[in-house]
């Protein structure tokens, strides 16, 4: 299959099945968040909450698809009162009925619709942007180097990007699948026949077979016609290892700001033996994700915040009484209510649990997290009732180092 029949493929494929399947009446009964492209996650790993929030942001979602990240993030700045508009890009017209027709149902007016692709971008005389969102397409181009060239062709000086890419080890099972359909079902015959071929083997999938044991993803269950085809009927679908998609973004003078979430990289969390650990700690921070990522063998997407090496920022310092910290969607009071009686708060991803111990006075802290109360507010309240700022001082430190690296708990921008 050459490189542009592919593509045709590909384009024929999103246009009669845009991906992900949504109906726009469900945005009444709910808003789609996630990463990249949230609203405060851009500010704290983006910009290093940084960047004031009375500053107008200049967003563009290249190839978006039904909507998911334009219409969140629209959403967030209307929310908020926040200046901004949100450019959706995509080369499918029926993807682009849907998105604005969430828009629509959701009355939102800070929303722009172009319709290209995204390798257009250096001719289309659009942006620049503050912040550029690629999510799910850079592996189905036909040269994701050039896709990423083009995103930063419209990145303004000091912006930053949010990328997802595909992982190979994570999605175990989908390229076996994708194989075998390849046999069974080529993509010289008509799509609706493919997928019929599809189910089929789904329905008699061997007990052996390693999509069966992967809980990671449920596209060929609970997608419909648009997540199976996107799944197992792709035309082009490469996978990066974090050793691949790091040397892709550091090709094009990229850092990586945070791997999301940040522990689920960090070896130290699949690893309790101290002299493993020591081991570990000799890595360089490339080395180390990479690790973590062939020890749990359950990532099967990474998704980066970066931004040009030549333009380095500090991470915001959460010790810094004068700011703000604000729960990324949990608020703080259900933070609080759902640590356990051992003092631990359980996360779960992708079918793996891990515990994330916190202090005594986490509980009282959290509750205090209410994006309005700067760090000094809430060690002052505690003061109040009795402890001692050494105390807090150590407590918050722990609770904000351990809730940020699950990407719960973030720092807000200045007004």
């Amino acid at each position: 299959m050459t490189a542009d029949r592919a593509d045709a493929l590909l384009a024929q494929q999103y246009e009669n099945h845009p991906y992900p399947a949504r109906d726009p009446r469900d945005e009444s009964k709910r808003l789609i968040v996630g990463s990249p492209g949230h609203l405060r996650e851009i500010d704290h790993w983006v910009f290093a909450a940084g960047r004031p929030a009375s500053t107008p942001l200049r967003a563009l979602f290249a190839g978006g698809g039904t909507g998911d990240g334009t219409i969140m993030l629209a959403a967030q700045l209307r929310a908020a009162g926040r200046p901004g508009r949100v450019t959706w890009l995509d080369r499918s017209a029926a993807a682009r009925r849907i998105a604005e027709a969430r828009a629509a149902a959701r009355g939102l007016d800070n929303i722009d619709f172009v319709e290209a692709s995204l390798l257009d971008l250096p001719k289309l005389g659009l942006g620049p942007f503050d912040y550029v969102d690629c999510c799910g397409v850079l592996h189905h181009l036909p040269d994701p180097a050039a896709g990423l060239a083009a995103l930063l062709s419209v990145l303004a000086p000091g912006g930053g990007l949010g990328l997802m890419v595909y992982a190979p080890y994570g999605r175990t099972g989908v390229y076996m699948l994708q194989d075998a359909l390849r046999l069974l079902a080529p993509d010289a015959e008509p799509l609706a026949d493919r997928l019929d071929a599809a189910r089929r083997v789904l329905r008699h999938l061997p007990q052996s077979a390693w999509l069966r044991f992967n809980r990671g993803f449920a596209d060929h269950i609970t997608g419909g016609d648009a997540g199976l085809a996107d799944l197992l009927l792709n035309p082009r679908d490469r996978a990066y290892t974090v050793a691949e998609f790091h040397a892709l973004l550091a090709a094009h003078g990229l850092t990586v700001a945070a791997w999301m979430e940040p522990m689920r990289y960090d070896p130290d969390t699949y690893l309790p033996d101290p002299r493993l650990r020591a081991h570990a700690a000799r890595l360089d921070p490339v080395g180390r994700a990479a690790l973590a990522e062939s020890l749990c063998g359950n990532i099967g997407m990474h998704v980066v915040y970066a931004y040009r090496a030549d333009e380095p920022r500090t991470a915001p310092d959460a010790k810094d009484p004068a700011r703000v910290p604000v729960a990324r969607e949990m608020p703080g009071e259900e933070l609080a209510r759902a640590i356990l009686p051992d003092g631990t708060l359980s996360f779960l991803f992708d079918g793996l649990r891990a515990p994330v111990p916190l202090p005594p006075q986490a509980t009282a802290i959290l509750r205090l997290v209410d994006g309005v109360r700067s760090v000094g507010d809430i060690g002052d309240a505690l003061a109040g009732r009795g402890i001692a700022p050494a105390v807090f001082a150590r407590a918050w430190h722990e609770t904000f180092s351990r809730l940020v690296s699950v990407n719960r708990l973030l720092l807000a921008p200045p007004a």
